[in-house]
């Protein structure tokens, strides 16, 4: 302490405001590294995990006189592992130099690296490239760290390696190469298969997800994901990442319900600060909705943040809502771009269906007879011969249940029944039945996601300092997972 005291003091003569900084953040990562380092010599992954969580929220402070104080730090100087990371950073100033210099000095270097230190700076280096805008080196870094992660099998490696997992494929996202890192992906799958990494599977099985949707690769993602060995979720946010690939597949494949409780479920497990993920969730949830036949609530599309971003979907919405084709194709024509950056396109296509059967719908409830010319005409047919269209189309949605009438070709007319109780059928009993098992399901899950401190079998009693200190440790980890930001999404 008395040497983090004198660091302080130092950078204080110069009246440049960007030294005076330097300290504070180096100091928070030499917190951290004492974190991991205790963690990994009592084989603790819960400490790795609250250090993963605290570099997060240090991530936009990151500069390269830090990082270069620190691989210095944490490394041994001279080695393999700090002249490569050392090299991707930018060399700056005498001024900076000399306090880099100084801090190093005051502090000295360590006298051995650990595994988890050495990875931990790789996931710094790469996360300041990445911030840099700097692809072609966090390529380039994320490849080398990936190889070194390759030779380490240690329990205590596996949380910093699934954040390098996703980095690594996230560099080459960015630079539009997914493509080249499949085998790769695959191979370390198989690995943490092997080593029963779960939290590595989880993470490499998301990202291969996310490597196959990329390229519209659905069948092949199936294939991967009902192979893939079952699993309990160590991470709620690969849990959600999961649920969102799964909803995304059962779409293509015409599975709406199943969809819809994927894409539901994932939006209300995600984190209220990862707000992009959940607008995604969101617009794939109302969409499979409106393909079920139902119709989202207005609170939907008003959350806080979001009123924005779906208001292309609301419009959408109420187009089908409505049950007016023509209004339908002028809100598809109008958000085009939108709905092809969202990969949605295709499946608006098929909602053209779903607004005709919605228009005979409301017709049917309207009119106890009605000609199929004026049925054409109301639901707006552009077609050569719209008669015929509207009449094969009562037919197909008499047939399916749609609505409940009878067609009478002869005089070429739609005769709807008299509508009866909906009480007297059993949906009202389908209704409650489908909200209690919600509610079992919601109930199972909370059960399953408890979790107890380690070695609570034990009848050890602990003193009542060490109690203390197992309560603020808890405190604060509840608190950074409260305030966890949603740069992982």
């Amino acid at each position: 302490m008395t040497q983090d005291v004198e660091m302080k003091e130092v950078p204080e003569a110069p009246s440049n405001s960007a030294p005076s900084s330097v300290p504070s953040v180096l100091q928070h990562l030499k917190e951290i590294a004492s974190l991991i380092e205790t963690g990994a010599y009592a084989k603790e992954v819960r400490r790795i995990l609250h250090a993963v969580r605290l570099t997060i929220a240090l991530r936009r402070k990151l500069n390269a006189p830090v990082l270069s104080t620190f691989l210095s730090f944490a490394l041994v100087p001279g080695s393999e592992a700090h002249s490569r990371l050392s090299s991707y950073l930018p060399k700056e100033d005498e001024h900076d130099m000399e306090i880099d210099t100084a801090t190093s000095a005051t502090q000295g270097p360590a006298k051995h690296s650990l595994p988890e230190l050495e990875i931990y700076c790789y996931l710094l280096v790469l996360i300041f490239l990445i911030d840099q805008r700097r692809y072609n080196e966090a390529k380039a870094c994320s490849s080398a760290s990936i190889a070194r992660v390759k030779n380490l099998n240690r329990r205590t490696v596996d949380v910093l390696a699934s954040r390098l997992y996703f980095y690594y494929s996230y560099s080459y996202e960015l630079t539009e190469s997914l493509a080249e890192i499949r085998g790769n992906l695959l191979a370390l799958h198989r690995m943490a298969t092997l080593r029963h990494d779960e939290l590595g599977q989880e993470t490499l099985l998301n990202l291969l997800l996310r490597n196959y949707l990329h390229y519209n690769l659905y069948d092949q993602a199936e294939k991967l994901r009902s192979k893939a060995p079952r699993f309990e979720a160590h991470s709620n946010q690969q849990f959600c990442r999961y649920l969102f690939y799964l909803g995304k597949i059962r779409t293509i494949q015409l599975e709406y319900t199943d969809a819809k409780e994927s894409l539901l479920q994932a939006a209300r497990k995600a984190p209220v600060a990862a707000r992009g993920f959940r607008i995604q969730c969101n617009k794939w949830a109302v969409i499979v909705r409106l393909l079920l036949g139902e119709i989202p609530e207005r609170t939907v599309f008003v959350q806080n943040g979001m009123k924005k971003a779906l208001r292309p979907y609301f419009e959408l919405t109420n187009a089908v809502r409505i049950g007016d084709l023509e209004l339908f194709r002028t809100v598809a024509e109008k958000f085009a771009s939108t709905f092809s950056t969202d990969r949605t396109h295709n499946l608006i296509v098929r909602l053209r269906h779903n607004v005709i059967r919605t228009g005979l719908r409301n017709i049917s409830i309207s009119y106890s007879r009605i000609s199929l010319a004026d049925v054409a005409k109301k639901l707006r047919l552009d077609s050569t011969n719209p008669v015929a269209d509207a009449e094969s189309i009562v037919s197909k949605a008499i047939r399916d249940g749609a609505i409940d009438a009878t067609v009478d070709h002869k005089n070429g007319w739609m005769v709807s029944k008299e509508t009866g109780d909906v009480y007297s059928t059993n949906e009202p009993q389908l209704a409650f039945n489908s909200r209690i098992a919600f509610c079992l399901n919601m109930h199972n899950e909370a059960v399953r996601a408890l979790r107890f401190p380690p070695n609570s079998h034990k009848k050890e009693k602990e003193s009542a300092e060490k109690r203390r200190e197992r309560q603020q440790q808890e405190q604060e980890l509840a608190k950074h997972i409260a305030e966890e930001d949603d740069d992982e999404f």
